[in-house]
């Protein structure tokens, strides 16, 4: 069975930089592809990145492109989320997700409990 665990979340002023970590044993890690999502109270849960079972390709939703890095160690069954430049709307739950396949469009099947990020302004 997967199971997919999240860390490093926090509370961080604006302008700060937070490193989230998810690991993810139980299968085949390298296999498949990978993603981050948050959601805001009151908003709909949001894909903030992707990437695919190699770390060759990545996906970053236009929010959070040029502030966050999604990367990957297959060798610690591990994704990261470094996030930087942190914005006060950048708070929320992320969850991270394992996928189906191995590309950044994959289905996500398996999901963490969520870790809280909150930016102060």
């Amino acid at each position: 069975q997967v199971q997919v665990v999240e860390s490093g979340g926090g509370l961080v002023q604006a302008g700060g930089s937070l490193r989230l970590s998810c690991a993810a044993p139980g299968r085949t890690f390298s296999n498949y592809g990978m993603g981050w999502f948050r959601q805001a109270p009151g908003k709909e849960r949001e894909r903030v990145a992707g990437i695919n079972y190699s770390g060759g390709n990545t996906y970053y939703a236009d929010s959070v492109k040029g502030r966050f890095t999604i990367s990957r160690d297959n060798a610690k069954d591990t994704v990261y989320l470094q996030m930087n430049s942190l914005k006060p709307e950048d708070t929320a739950v992320y969850y991270c997700a394992a996928g189906l396949g191995p590309g950044i469009g994959t289905d996500y099947a398996y999901w963490g409990q969520g870790t809280q990020v909150t930016v102060s302004s």
